[in-house]
């Protein structure tokens, strides 16, 4: 098994950062992918960005592009996400996955799963 903590979400104003961090432990030699999903009110889990180990791989949603920044350290099996710009439409529950993905942007291929963190962005 792999566990997954998530740390860094809160609340900031439109156009501030936040940072979100994941910390792995166990079997963490299963994990090729780490990525980050979120889920606001209503709506459906979304992917947000990804990271493959093996060759420093990033994956984004159009949504985020060159406002976040996902990265990985391998010697500490910790990914981050750094959200920059943020707008309201970010706020949600964000979740740190982990596994071997056939579909990086597919939440349901991901078999490690943390338990979440909210991040509220005010206007």
């Amino acid at each position: 098994q792999v566990q997954l903590v998530e740390s860094g979400g809160g609340l900031v104003q439109a156009g501030g950062s936040l940072r979100l961090s994941c910390a792995t432990s166990g079997r963490t030699f299963s994990v090729y992918v780490m990525a980050w999903f979120r889920q606001a009110p209503g709506k459906e889990r979304e992917f947000v960005a990804a990271i493959r180990w093996s060759s420093s791989t990033t994956y984004y949603a159009d949504s985020v592009e060159g406002r976040f920044t996902i990265s990985g350290d391998n010697a500490k099996n910790t990914v981050s996400l750094q959200m920059n710009s943020l707008k309201p439409e970010d706020t949600a529950v964000y979740y740190c996955v982990a596994g071997k993905p056939v579909l990086v942007r597919n939440y349901g291929y991901y078999e490690f799963r943390g338990q979440g963190t909210q991040v509220t962005v005010s206007s």
